[in-house]
């Protein structure tokens, strides 16, 4: 988890840096995934940076909206800021609108959120990587159903 907005935690990059000096690819690791869940575009996108080169994918998520940056980072990770969310769209970030209208409204909570109940969207990151590396080959939005436009690989 990122710590931009969401202190107070852990330094991530202390704590991703120990587990890749542990797993490494190439020696019994196939590929390796880092989700950097977290607020800020920045912190993600530095996180992606560190991790160049160690691991097939660096993909955030949090924000729930699928960006439009998906790259091979120039040591061969595939990177994505935001993978987005699977859910309705016709929502306020996958809640039913009222509830978090009001808040924002009247900065007053009146109730629960609740789930929306409209069609769904599925967004993902598709990823092809180097069988002898594990570094990425290829990186894709995948986003099928729903509201969004559809993006297949």
């Amino acid at each position: 988890m990122g710590r931009v907005f969401m202190d107070p935690l852990d330094d991530p990059f202390a704590a991703v840096d120990a587990e890749l000096q542990k797993y490494r690819m190439g020696a019994g690791i196939d590929a390796a995934i880092v989700d950097i869940h977290g607020e800020a575009t920045s912190e993600k996108m530095a996180m992606g940076h560190f991790c160049d080169g160690r691991v097939s994918l660096v993909c955030g998520t949090h924000s729930h909206v699928p960006t439009a940056d998906a790259q091979i980072l120039p040591k061969g990770t595939a990177y994505q800021t935001d993978a987005g969310m699977c859910g309705d769209y016709n929502s306020v970030i996958g809640m039913d609108k009222a509830e978090p209208l009001n808040r924002f409204t009247r900065k007053v909570p009146g109730g629960r959120f609740e789930p929306a109940n409209g069609d769904a969207t599925l967004c993902a990151v598709y990823v092809e990587t180097d069988d002898r590396t594990g570094l990425a080959t290829r990186i894709a939005p995948l986003r099928l159903g729903g509201r969004l436009q559809q993006a297949t690989p």
